[in-house]
């Protein structure tokens, strides 16, 4: 018992060390276990076996990487990690993005297999997101439509759907029957805090701008095509033209582009008079508006994550300026000025 025990623990070492770094050469894994490469080969056999994809490089400097397989195998969290895996579920329930059900499912399951000491702080951490409210509720878009429509942008195939029109038919009068649309998928964005999907419509031969929720798309997709130029070259002053009139200004001074690295579903929750464009699971590019750069700089800043400015300018300059008026703060705090007269 006491090997099997001892064989374990190593096993689980070995996982989290390979989840932690990309690359692990062997015999750096067979120093950091205190174990010989032999072992290190076995254990890793034996990952395999558990359905861990870990991939062998062959040579002097060879070494093991985990890697991305068909299925997904047993996953290993340190407390931190799955106390904020826990909080990020509770807040996936109220998204709108089609995955509440799933969230709330697998927030039961992380914390069914938690030990008492972490269950307990998860339910002390209660999480309630509260939006800014609309005029209107957004529609709920199924994930599974997000997710089809993502993968045809991506791989660049047309894409047939159904799509549902917002006026109902006339009285007397069956449901419409429409045939399925053709499109060459090139964006899929939030406007308002809905999902919509920027595309050029083969069959009228123009950029059309569908809404997410209204679309069923069919399988399979069509064939591969070379991306066409959006007019203007911009998807977010073309999304905004469509729906604020020609120019997409919205009627701001001021407006900056940025890539944040967080997911599209998490920005377009708190940015209604944005473009929020997906550019994969945890990155997106924002565009936004304000009346001064500064202002404009400090709304974008109130996002916890990584920021690219990609222009123009003005708004480069804008985050410098309060990067400076930060420090000041900071430098203030630390040694406040001497009072006249003291000492």
């Amino acid at each position: 018992m006491g090997f099997m025990q001892k064989t374990s623990a190593r096993l689980l070492s070995l996982l989290s060390l390979l989840q932690a770094r990309r690359d692990w050469p062997g015999a750096l894994l067979a120093e950091r276990l205190e174990v010989s490469p032999r072992t290190v080969r076995r254990d890793v056999d034996r990952l395999r076996e558990l359905g861990y994809p870990v991939v062998a490089a062959k040579g002097p400097d060879g070494g093991y990487r985990l890697d991305a397989g068909t299925e997904l195998p047993p996953l290993l969290f340190d407390d931190e990690q799955a106390v904020a895996l826990a909080v990020a579920l509770q807040i996936a329930t109220t998204t709108g993005a089609g995955i509440e059900e799933a969230a709330a499912r697998a927030l039961a399951t992380v914390r069914q297999v938690m030990p008492a000491r972490l269950r307990r702080r998860i339910d002390t951490v209660q999480v309630t997101a509260v939006e800014r409210p609309a005029a209107r509720p957004a529609p709920q878009v199924d994930s599974g439509v997000l997710m089809a429509l993502g993968a045809a942008v991506h791989a660049r195939e047309v894409l047939r759907f159904d799509y549902t029109v917002a006026s109902p038919p006339a009285a007397g009068e069956g449901p419409a029957v429409a045939p399925p649309r053709r499109v060459e998928p090139h964006h899929l964005v939030t406007w308002g805090g809905r999902w919509y999907l920027v595309a050029w419509d083969l069959d009228r031969e123009d950029w059309r701008t569908f809404r997410a929720d209204r679309i069923e798309p069919r399988i399979p997709t069509g064939p591969r095509f070379t991306p066409r130029e959006l007019p203007g070259g911009d998807v977010a002053a073309f999304v905004a033209g469509r729906f604020q009139g020609a120019g997409g200004s919205g009627g701001w001074p001021c407006r900056g582009e940025v890539i944040l690295d967080l997911p599209g579903d998490a920005v377009s929750r708190y940015v209604r008079d944005g473009v929020v464009e997906e550019l994969g699971a945890e990155r997106c590019r924002l565009v936004l508006g304000s009346w001064s750069w500064v202002g404009l700089a400090a709304t974008i800043g109130r996002f916890d994550a990584e920021i690219e400015v990609v222009g123009p300018p003005e708004l480069k300059e804008a985050f410098g300026c309060l990067a400076r008026r930060y420090a000041d703060v900071v430098a203030r705090a630390v040694s406040p000025p001497a009072r006249p007269g003291a000492g």
